[in-house]
């Protein structure tokens, strides 16, 4: 109620304010044209689903993915020889239900349309409230829709080539006794390889929310210092919600958001140094 009583008071048509109705009515084509940028991307997806599945999908849980080859080669230029190398791996996936696998190329289809019209979705929802904001308020906020997507994009990247290879290796090669064969199913992959690129897409986006509540004044970079230890054990929780249970991939996903953190930090830091010049050219 509150954002749709600013886009009343903020309306760009002087003319003549847009009722509460009238907002109902532009959030609901909002709505319609970002589902139908998702049924574009799944339809773009869905057409090259099989090579989508084989070279990207899947990917992650053999043992020459890409991530492998570049961390055992690393290995060896810093003189650590094969201890960045993983052992060899295979994974069979079974699917136990007649239509599971067409539902599930039509369900990730959908998702990754999604991720591929995030730029786009984030974008309509802004054009919806930026009219709610103050006219320094839009100022300040320029290039947001890039930095979003940017830092979606990177989190997506850091949990498909980081976070997902390992645990899926930590999954494949974990076990209670040598007569347990793993079969997992292809449903539970694609779970968990979407818990953490969407989790890692979310969680990047760290920077972007304390920079907005510094604005608001929520928070200061003097809070962010102070309570630092505290924000490193919210950190690991997070970490140990979107990986599995192994040390290594949690360290993997806490440590950028840790350095998110300080950056967060210096973001607020200058918006706290610029409110404050403000204050003091208006006194």
């Amino acid at each position: 109620m509150a954002l749709l009583d600013r886009l009343n008071k903020r309306n760009k048509d002087e003319s003549a304010e847009m009722s509460f109705i009238d907002h109902l009515e532009e959030l609901r084509w909002v709505l319609l044209r970002c589902v139908i940028a998702c049924l574009v991307g799944a339809v773009v997806v869905g057409i090259y689903y099989k090579t989508f599945f084989d070279s990207i999908v899947i990917a992650p849980s053999k043992d020459n993915f890409v991530t492998y080859k570049l961390m055992c080669d690393a290995g060896y230029k810093i003189g650590l020889d094969s201890a960045l190398c993983i052992k060899p791996f295979h994974i069979n996936f079974q699917s136990n239900q007649l239509v599971s696998q067409f539902n599930m190329a039509f369900s990730f289809s959908f998702v990754a349309g999604f991720i591929l019209a995030f730029p786009y979705i984030f974008w309509q929802f802004w054009k919806f409230i930026k009219p709610a904001l103050h006219e320094n308020e839009r100022k300040n906020v320029n290039g947001v829709i890039f930095w979003v997507s940017l830092l979606f994009f990177i989190g997506i990247g850091f949990g498909y080539f980081f976070l997902a290879p390992y645990a899926f290796n930590f999954f494949a090669t974990f076990t209670l006794s040598d007569s347990i064969v793993v079969l997992p199913t292809i449903n539970d992959y694609i779970d968990l390889l979407l818990t953490f690129t969407l989790g890692c897409g979310l969680a990047f986006q760290l920077p972007i929310v304390l920079y907005f509540l510094g604005k608001i004044g929520v928070v200061t970079a003097s809070f962010l210092k102070k309570y630092f230890r505290h924000a490193i054990v919210i950190i690991v929780i997070i970490a140990a919600i979107i990986t599995p249970p192994d040390g290594i991939t949690q360290i993997i996903v806490a440590t950028p958001l840790i350095i998110l953190y300080w950056v967060s930090i210096a973001l607020v830091a200058k918006v706290n140094k610029q409110k404050a010049k403000e204050e003091e050219e208006w006194s």
